[in-house]
């Protein structure tokens, strides 16, 4: 089993494919499996590297809080570890926060961005879906910083957060249990530092150093994370393209695979 000790822990990763260096960063709580419909479309003309997030999946456990920052802090030790001196860098959700990260603060590492998905932070409670706001249990109806989430049930919060990922019920009948089991079976403590680690992130301030070709993609239909954000995003990064598919989900990725795939090729290979 691959497993690279990178910025004080072990996780697990995978490289596959072949062509340019293409690095893949999963949202909150999923694993490199995650990445199936990209895996098949990219592996001809992409050496992928997958991996499973600290505290996520195969990973070592985690027992200490960390940031954002420290995530990509673990994506540069990876890239170092299999031999990426520089690679596209595609992160999705809060994935996609993460390689907001490793853009800024490692802009030679970058050759181009894509964004999925995500948001650069800052928001209030104004910007989280009515249904993800009740099951934080913050009875004043606001969302405090990451010292204050620590009394937050994410066993209460991740169903609802599945199931408003996905705009389709069959998507939703499958993975909503299986999430639930995924967190009975020890998943619950890398969900709830990955929870506690978006708390803080903001890089509203800090968008114009990124100095990659950035591709900003989101469901015009996402209902976690506003579409409106991937404004802010494309407008606030230098050379950045905007593309929202109608109807798509915060899981589009998934659910329109076709579609999402061929945006994210053409702008990779320059088409």
């Amino acid at each position: 089993m691959p497993i690279a000790h990178v910025n004080g822990t072990d996780i697990f990763y995978k490289v596959g494919g072949q062509g340019d260096p293409l690095v893949l960063i999963m949202g909150l709580g999923a694993d490199h499996r995650s990445w199936g419909p990209q895996i098949s479309a990219f592996k001809h003309d992409f050496t992928m590297l997958t991996f499973d997030s600290r505290g996520i999946g195969k990973s070592a456990r985690v027992t200490e809080p960390y940031t954002l920052r420290t995530l990509a802090d673990d994506v540069i030790g990876l890239m170092d570890h299999v031999g990426f001196g520089e690679a596209h860098v595609l992160g999705v959700s809060l994935g996609g926060m993460v390689a907001q990260e490793v853009a800024i603060n490692y802009p030679e590492r970058v050759r181009k961005l894509v964004l999925v998905s995500t948001t650069p932070g800052g928001g209030g409670p104004e910007t989280m879906h009515p249904e993800l706001l009740k099951a934080t249990g913050f009875k004043d109806g606001s969302m405090p910083s990451a010292a204050g989430v620590k009394d937050v049930d994410v066993k209460k919060f991740i169903g609802p957060l599945v199931s408003l990922a996905f705009n389709r019920w069959r998507y939703r009948l499958f993975l909503v249990p299986l999430a639930r089991v995924y967190m009975r079976l020890g998943g619950i403590g890398g969900i709830a530092a990955q929870f506690r680690a978006v708390q803080d992130h903001d890089t509203r301030d800090r968008l114009g150093l990124i100095k990659a070709p950035t591709l900003v993609i989101t469901g015009a239909a996402d209902r976690v994370v506003p579409p409106s954000w991937s404004d802010v995003l494309a407008t606030r990064i230098p050379n950045a393209r905007l593309v929202k598919v109608e109807g798509g989900s915060h899981a589009f990725h998934m659910e329109m695979k076709d579609r999402f795939n061929r945006e994210v090729l053409d702008f990779l290979k320059g088409r």
